[in-house]
């Protein structure tokens, strides 16, 4: 990790979107089979990039992650195909919607979606630290706009693109969502 990265992750605003994030998504990389080296290496950069930049007050920190990918991949003369790919897979965790057949796509979206399936005490502390990301937002528009957010993974027809991740984490995600979902009705 470079210390721009370092310092990013670091970052006193934030409670999910932190070091410990992209540790565990690298951590799921690494369990991932039949992947070839470069495939990996250029997910692993585009694991450590994907949140460099998060303010919660912005809607463009993947563009934002994306861009400073590219500038810091190549002041370490990695090749432009390489930056390229890496910019176009950050830029998908914005939407968290992949083309079928995008393996590496796939991939990103679902190892950075994982705590969704995560076991129930993991998923309510990711929950709280995503809020505490978003303390400037008064509760009645947090619980709308977290409504909104869980309510289209749950009418997504899988909210994880890569099938072993589906196979995995796609029902507890579900259950975890739902149990959200049920707590953000207006008291």
């Amino acid at each position: 990790m470079t210390p721009k990265l370092e310092a990013a992750y670091a970052e006193p605003h934030r409670r999910y979107h932190t070091r410990r994030h992209i540790e565990q998504c690298l951590a799921f990389l690494d369990k991932v089979p039949d992947l070839l080296d470069s495939e990996r290496q250029v997910l692993a950069w585009a694991i450590w990039w994907h949140d460099a930049v998060y303010d919660p007050r912005r809607s463009d920190n993947e563009a934002l992650s994306a861009e400073m990918a590219k500038g810091d991949l190549r002041d370490l003369e990695v090749g432009l195909h390489a930056r390229d790919e890496v910019a176009r897979l950050i830029r998908l965790t914005a939407g968290h919607e992949v083309e079928e057949g995008d393996r590496l796509g796939e991939l990103l979206v679902s190892i950075d979606l994982a705590i969704l399936g995560a076991p129930t005490a993991d998923y309510d502390a990711y929950a709280q630290a995503v809020r505490a990301e978003y303390a400037h937002v008064p509760d009645n528009a947090w619980r709308t706009g977290r409504a909104a957010v869980l309510t289209k993974f749950l009418a997504a027809p899988a909210i994880f693109p890569e099938a072993d991740f589906r196979a995995s984490f796609e029902d507890q995600a579900r259950a975890n969502i739902a149990r959200e979902l049920a707590t953000l009705s207006p008291a």
